[in-house]
């Protein structure tokens, strides 16, 4: 099988000499530019996908050294799931991990290692390398990977083809709450035929202290470097390569029961793309990546070191491509055709030493078991596609799309128990999902979206073959299961944005409902009983089902006015309300309503802003996941950002004024703690922040 995908590999590769998309600048006075298909949003209505989202401008927008968190908490609809200060999630409308299609570059994936998910995609970029992230809101286009509750693309820092030769930037920034420095160099060289970018970054962040002066540990250190090559056959040819690694070292998690000691990740991308190929055929790009990540955890910095030492080495391979072609059939009509494929892989296992037995007394010769872990699992998925775009008239745009999906998974070396409860043998899931939408301009200055789209995601490996280990917000073993079914978004919303003729006031809605088809939940089981030290409690497991009677529906909301030439006031709403009508419950992981009320001014030489954030009280919770209510909170942030040179930005930010004490409802709780009970871990208190940056 491993053989199939290095062929599989190696033949997308050598399509690139046939493409993917293209950013060229020739020179400061004659600019041609071919966009490689890293960037899903480029602003142009025939192409670009329905119900879309775009944020940009980091340098300015956050002047405070930036941790992952910070490229998703200011975006409208998300939140993150905390476990410390390192591995972090993003969640958006309640659906998160698999749920959404995260992906770099417009396609570049790296799958996590550690089933507690120390190690999210999302862990293996820095923040200062992201230019600018773009979302789609949903299931409504087939053309970059199978897509059940959205999309969420983080775009690399590209070449600055305004100036040729020699440039760079550095830049550095100071958090006072944890003592934490964080870093990068980025050097570029530019000429006509090629161009190379290549960065690296240091980051050292200490444990934080929450509102309440008590120290969350939660400390890390990363490194990370990439170098980025292009080059140009010709105007409307080009390849280019991306090659990344970052390297954690002892990294706290305060709500997880083990820490990492390092997590090595890897990533090679290269991208391919012609254009202009003639009349009826567009362009066609190619893209191949290959991502490993090699995890190490262990618990000696833990109290049950002194009962049993735990440690576990675990990897991911992650290997994938896709093929595009771009036609026009007819003038009004583009279509997108392709292929894709990938493939996950995992493996390692746990060796435990257990120092006592069951009275607690010291054994005279400790006891070790080595448990598996992944159980040398894998899934692969090969997804055909086409999507068109029908440009109606000057003010409408129709989109259907149509995807197939073949997924199929197997494990490899079975934990011997978990074979004898399992027909172990290769699963098939044969996937078609789909969409269609419109887009209307239905006044001067303001558009309509209205879409469905379905949506389907088979069962991951955790939800597949994890065998007796903690991996979610409880205390719980969970079982996987290898019959589950994939589960359904049948998505439907309509959004409204626009402005009025001076663009003083511009706004934009959205509002959707979901209705979902076998949702995948761990439920306890009373027939199946914990394996792992027998009498503690819980002492049931939790096995991953299908459950076929839940939704959810939300909206969010936007209103900015701009007054006195450089004043603006925004406002943003955002409420989702899930339900899981079979356990009479919310669905596990739903934010509760969020409002957030921003003034700011900005001007070319400086730039300031003032957000009051308010987050209501959780009390729609999901019991059988551990969720307790969490009361609301609010928070207050100032930043101040200056240019008192042409190539310098210096900025300075206030985080949490008031050095409130609260919890994210979304936050795990602390586990295997010295001195913390299980509780929500708390958020950092007053933290004031620096940042500089010089431009050459």
């Amino acid at each position: 099988m491993k053989t199939f995908y290095s062929v599989l590999l190696c033949t997308v590769i050598t399509a690139m000499s046939f493409g993917q998309t293209n950013d060229k600048k020739q020179d400061t006075t004659e600019q041609k530019v071919t966009i490689l298909d890293e960037v899903i949003v480029s602003g142009n209505l025939r192409t670009d996908p329905i119900h879309t989202v775009v944020t940009n401008n980091y340098e300015e927008g956050i002047v405070q050294p930036k941790n992952v968190a910070d490229l998703f908490k200011d975006i409208n609809g998300f939140s993150v799931i905390k476990r410390g200060n390192y591995a972090i999630d993003p969640s958006f409308r309640a659906s998160q991990y698999e749920q959404l299609n995260i992906q770099y570059d417009g396609g570049t994936k790296a799958m996590h290692a550690c089933p507690n998910r120390m190690d999210p995609i999302t862990t293996h970029v820095i923040p200062e390398e992201i230019s600018k992230i773009e979302i789609i809101k949903g299931p409504y286009t087939v053309r970059y990977g199978a897509t059940f509750g959205g999309i969420i693309n983080m775009v690399t820092q590209k070449p600055n083809y305004l100036e040729k030769g020699f440039h760079g930037k550095v830049s550095g920034g100071y958090e006072t709450n944890g003592s934490s420095l964080a870093s990068m160099l980025q050097l570029q060289y530019i000429e006509d035929k090629y161009d190379v970018v290549g960065n690296v970054g240091y980051r050292d962040f200490g444990s934080y202290e929450d509102g309440n002066g008590v120290e969350i540990p939660s400390s890390f250190r990363s490194t990370d470097y990439g170098v980025k090559y292009g080059y140009n056959f010709s105007e409307n040819e080009r390849l280019q390569a991306h090659w990344r690694q970052s390297f954690g070292r002892d990294v706290l998690h305060a709500a997880l029961a083990m820490d990492t000691d390092y997590d090595n990740s890897s990533i090679l991308s290269l991208d391919y793309k012609i254009s202009d190929l003639g009349d009826l055929f567009k362009s066609f790009s190619a893209k191949a990546y290959y991502s490993y990540v090699d995890h190490l955890m262990t618990n000696f910095d833990r109290p049950s070191f002194e009962t049993t030492a735990s440690e576990s080495a675990v990897d991911a391979t992650t290997i994938g491509g896709k093929l595009e072609l771009n036609w026009d059939p007819f003038e009004e009509i583009t279509v997108f055709s392709g292929f894709d494929a990938m493939h996950i892989a995992r493996d390692g296992g746990r060796t435990r030493t257990v120092k006592l037995n069951m009275m607690g007394m010291p054994l005279e010769t400790p006891l070790v078991f080595n448990d598996k872990v992944w159980q040398d699992s894998y899934i692969d998925d090969f997804g055909v596609f086409t999507e068109a775009k029908w440009a109606i008239d000057s003010t409408a745009i129709v989109t259907a799309g149509i995807r197939y999906d073949m997924v199929k998974s197997n494990i490899n070396d079975p934990e011997e128990g978990f074979a004898t409860r399992y027909n172990l043998e290769e699963k098939t899931d044969n996937n078609i999902s789909g969409t269609v939408s419109i887009k209307k301009i239905i006044g001067k200055n303001v558009t309509m979206e209205v879409a469905y789209g379905r949506g389907i995601r088979s069962a991951n490996m955790i939800e597949r073959y994890i065998n007796h280990f903690t991996v979610g917000q409880d205390p719980y073993e969970y079982l996987g299961n290898p019959n589950l079914v994939p589960e359904v978004n049948n998505q439907f919303e309509i959004g409204f944005k626009g402005h009025n003729k001076d663009n003083s006031f511009k706004f934009a809605s959205s509002f959707y409902y979901s209705k979902f088809e076998n949702y995948i939940v761990a439920v306890e089981d009373p027939t199946i009983t914990r394996k792992f030290m027998p009498t503690a409690d819980p002492q049931f497991v939790k096995v991953f089902r299908n459950l076929n009677n839940a939704y959810k529906t939300g909206f969010e909301v936007m209103g900015q006015v701009n007054f006195l030439s450089d004043f603006y006031f925004k406002t943003q709403l955002a409420y989702v309300y899930a339900k899981n009508n079979d356990l009479n419950e919310s669905l596990p992981l739903t934010p509760p309503l969020t409002t957030n009320f921003n003034l700011g001014l900005k001007r070319e030489k400086y730039w300031a802003n003032i957000a009051y954030n308010v987050t209501s009280k959780q009390k729609d919770i999901a019991e059988s996941f551990g969720e307790t209510t969490t009361d609301g909170y609010e928070t207050l942030d100032v930043k101040f950002g200056v240019t008192p040179l042409k190539d310098v930005t210096l900025g300075v930010a206030v985080l949490n004024v008031f050095d409130e004490a609260y919890n994210n409802h979304l936050n795990f709780s602390f586990t295997n703690q010295e001195d913390f009970g299980r509780t929500p871990i708390t958020e950092p208190g007053r933290n004031f922040t620096a940042f500089v940056q010089y431009q050459f």
